[in-house]
């Protein structure tokens, strides 16, 4: 990995060469995975190279990520490549603010995510999971990471918005889909932002049809608030100024815990079903300790410091399919990693997907084997070989929600139902904020 020898102050780190112009970045977008991948495989540690918007410096070490997102956070920003990505449609959310925005948005939500709010929400999980199981067939064939959306949806606006989203749930999805799908355009990133491009447009038809829904919830919880929801929560502030936050800063938070409180757990659940149904061994032992645990009851909060290996499966499925697969920072001055100079405004990558499937933390680490999570192993593990929720300050609020839900969701379903993976599928992975399927996983449901 890294030379002997510390590098001098001008030294760049090794990487590969790219193209004039735009640098690595076609590479970078076509073949994200392999990209990543094959840079740390081949020249270790820290890698630079250049795209379209200057330098980049990819980190592949678990003490190099600590040292970004934790021991010297304060230097570093989410960043103009970030922003460019999603503030079209989250705005000045909590996922992309920065600063004094950041830090009082933040402490405003931050109660809806306390561990006894987080206890409340465990039988809204659940029964929203038993809705779903309701509409399936024995034998029917589902477009499972389509149902995982819809119920993860519908979880994340009874927990945190206290509305049934029942008529909303298309639009939402639909709005939320199109925009991932575009975001990812090479000619955002290649042409100016005020050519309308058509990925540009589709953007544009995203936002107005998500802000048509966001709106209307706004309104009906400022004509109706309670002492619970998230959004009366926002009603109710006001700012260092005593005045009340407008209607699109509540709108920009309503937007980013839609995106990010569904899309990672549905993520999650589908890989993990993805991978349950490849070895029949590990579901046969999942199966076991549900049977053992619940004996065909409903899983409850009390129930989960028993489901050990269960929650061996969604760690192991996050390890190895991590529904977010890579973290972007820019140093606001310069920083020193590695005993190499990192400028200010170059763009850092970090990525989980990585990382996660590193030989030095994780023996074998392309099987997925849920038993290596004992707590000998984690204890083991460098801080940030494992970093599916990111760390640091700006680590994902709602990662206790997250976990919560995954569990509740996989007993609920697997104490139920056998899922049987269509013959010929493959999870074939495309790279936009998430790590999203490139087509549906279609499952045959047996009941149990």
């Amino acid at each position: 990995m890294s030379s002997d020898a510390p590098p001098t102050a001008d030294e760049l780190p090794p990487g590969p060469d790219g193209l004039p112009v735009v640098g690595n970045y076609l590479a970078f977008v076509r073949e994200p995975f392999d990209f990543m991948t094959r840079n740390a495989r081949q020249y270790g540690d820290i890698v630079a190279w250049e795209e379209i918007d200057g330098p980049v410096y990819q980190l592949n070490h678990p003490d190099h990520i600590e040292q970004v997102l934790v021991q010297n956070n304060q230097n570093y920003v989410k960043g103009d490549s970030f922003q460019r990505t999603l503030s079209p449609i989250t705005g000045d959310g909590i996922l992309n603010s920065e600063g004094s925005v950041w830090r009082r948005n933040r402490h405003l939500i931050q109660p809806a995510f306390h561990p006894e709010r987080i206890e409340e929400y465990a039988g809204m999980m659940t029964d929203a999971t038993e809705e779903l199981l309701s509409t399936w067939d024995d034998g029917e064939t589902r477009l499972f990471h389509e149902d995982m959306m819809t119920a993860t949806l519908r979880i994340v606006a009874r927990a945190l918005f206290g509305v049934d989203i029942e008529g909303y749930v298309e639009d939402i999805g639909s709005a939320l889909e199109e925009f991932m799908e575009a975001s990812e355009s090479v000619s955002n990133f290649v042409l100016p932002e005020e050519v309308p491009t058509p990925s540009r447009l589709r953007i544009q038809r995203a936002r107005e049809r998500l802000d048509g829904v966001v709106y209307d919830l706004i309104e009906k919880r400022r004509a109706d608030p309670t002492d619970r929801d998230v959004i009366s929560m926002l009603l109710d502030v006001t700012d260092d100024d005593d005045q009340n936050l407008s209607t699109e800063e509540i709108r920009d938070e309503v937007v980013t815990l839609l995106l990010a409180g569904h899309e990672t757990t549905a993520l999650s659940l589908t890989f993990t079903a993805y991978a349950l149904a490849r070895h029949p061994e590990v579901e046969d032992r999942l199966v076991a300790e549900l049977d053992e645990v619940l004996d065909g009851q409903t899983p409850t909060m009390a129930d989960l410091s028993e489901l050990t290996y269960t929650e061996q499966v969604v760690k192991e499925s996050m390890r190895l399919y991590p529904p977010v697969p890579g973290i972007v920072r820019e140093p606001v001055k310069p920083d020193i990693i590695d005993g190499y100079e990192i400028p200010a405004g170059a763009t850092i990558r970090m990525h989980q997907w990585v990382v996660h499937r590193d030989d030095r933390w994780y023996d074998d680490p392309l099987a997925f084997r849920p038993g290596r999570w004992t707590d000998d192993f984690e204890s083991s593990l460098p801080k940030l070989a494992y970093f599916p929720f990111a760390a640091g300050p700006r680590r994902c609020i709602g990662d206790r929600f997250a976990m919560l839900e995954a569990r509740l969701l996989l007993a609920t379903i697997y104490q139920q139902y056998h899922l049987e993976l269509t013959p010929g599928t493959e999870l074939d992975l495309m790279a936009t904020v998430t790590a999203r399927p490139k087509d549906e996983i279609p499952m045959t449901v047996h009941e149990r």
